[in-house]
């Protein structure tokens, strides 16, 4: 007999590898099988106090088996370190609230989600909103939609306007920052103040998103220590060069993307 560790609980098992184990308890041959946060149906030999789960299809897992089939497809050490990062979101319309849902799929741990508007109709071109949203704050509608996305992540909403005065206060426990603002004064007064109160944290701003077409000329820069403006840096919205949605996702993938790359490289260092 050999103890191992199946959905959660211990158990003993006369089996010796993973292909017999599983074929004992799976239902359906579309479960997934993980083998110590490794999604695999490779028949493996079994270990004292492997760690085992059977994910059903169709059906809602428990939160460890979530968390272990997320853990699978993120790798074990990458997943554990965003699962401890706080970041905050800073403005939930096109960039934002894309920015949140992929952090949110990503596994950051702690989201913080800042917006003081409403959904209006006109935000359903680019943003992550539905008809059923309009009329509800921002904050409220995105922290129901990412909860039916990942329900096992912490978020914090702050239905507010950021200003110099509470600028201060809103970032302390928080990582990194991604700033989503839609006007051009919003997103120079954080850059002009945020290193002021947090010199230590990083800011990743937007800039040149508008439009469409020209993906490549949305990119990542490195301004200064722990400060980072993503988008082609010229196109703004103006009459025939609105607001378009893939060229939005595209810059908000650059913000959410760079958080991830960040988190992961400060937790080498």
């Amino acid at each position: 007999m050999m103890r191992v560790k199946f959905n959660g609980e211990f158990l003993e098992t006369e089996h010796k590898n993973t292909l017999d184990f599983f074929q004992s308890v799976s239902k359906n041959e579309s479960d997934v099988w993980i083998v110590n946060g490794f999604a695999t149906k490779e028949n493996l030999n079994l270990n004292e106090n492997d760690e085992l789960f059977c994910i059903e299809k169709n059906i809602m897992p428990p939160k460890d088996a979530l968390d272990a089939m997320m853990r699978s497809r993120h790798t074990p050490k990458l997943h554990d370190k965003l699962k401890k990062a706080s970041v905050a979101v800073c403005g939930l319309g096109g960039l934002g609230s894309h920015i949140a849902i992929m952090l949110a799929r990503s596994g950051i741990g702690h989201l913080k989600l800042i917006d003081f508007d409403v959904v209006e109709p006109s935000n359903l071109n680019r943003q992550a909103y539905r008809v059923s949203d309009l009329g509800k704050f921002k904050t409220e509608a995105l922290k129901e939609q990412i909860n039916e996305i990942n329900p096992y992540i912490s978020i914090e909403i702050c239905t507010l306007k950021i200003d110099e005065n509470n600028l201060k206060l809103l970032f302390k426990d928080i990582n990194i920052v991604c700033e989503a603002f839609d006007t051009a004064l919003a997103k120079a007064m954080i850059a002009q103040n945020f290193h002021k109160y947090f010199p230590d944290k990083t800011l990743i701003c937007a800039s040149g998103l508008a439009g469409y077409g020209d993906s490549n000329s949305i990119q990542t820069r490195k301004i200064a220590q722990n400060f980072y403006v993503c988008g082609d840096l010229i196109n703004g919205a103006k009459v025939g060069n609105g607001l378009m949605a893939p060229r939005v996702n595209i810059c908000a993938a650059h913000q959410a993307n760079l958080v991830l790359e960040l988190l992961a490289r400060n937790n080498d260092e």
